[in-house]
């Protein structure tokens, strides 16, 4: 990725908590989060991390690109959904969107979307 790119990676997390932390050390601009991850899904990540940095960028990466989630992703301010069947080009692509702020999330979800979709409603998760 960094060698083809002009954005560099500056941190990898295995699971949610790691990723705040290392978030709240590194303070970068745009973060990838994955959808699943063992502790707090991507969702619950996004919620926080925009709470403590409201300017970060996040791009969720996930197979699951259905409507229900992306108003999930949205309410939790989620920036991008990235299919993880886009690639390296995709990736790259949605960088450049999102750090020009060429994308905005898509309208908010409610508690009820987010509860059919088996995660606690972003402003639960602290």
């Amino acid at each position: 990725m960094e060698t083809k790119s002009r954005f560099k990676v500056c941190g990898e997390a295995g699971d949610g908590h790691t990723a705040i932390a290392m978030v709240r050390e590194l303070s970068p601009d745009i973060v990838l989060l994955d959808l699943v991850m063992p502790d707090l899904n991507g969702v619950q990540v996004s919620s926080v991390l925009k709470k403590l940095s409201p300017n970060i960028k996040i791009i969720l990466f996930t197979f699951f690109t259905d409507i229900p989630g992306k108003a999930l992703a949205a309410a939790a301010g989620v920036d991008a959904i990235l299919s993880k069947t886009d690639g390296l080009r995709g990736i790259e692509e949605t960088l450049q969107k999102v750090s020009s702020k060429a994308i905005h999330a898509e309208p908010s979800a409610t508690n009820a979307d987010t509860a059919s979709q088996g995660f606690p409603p972003p402003d639960e998760v602290a």
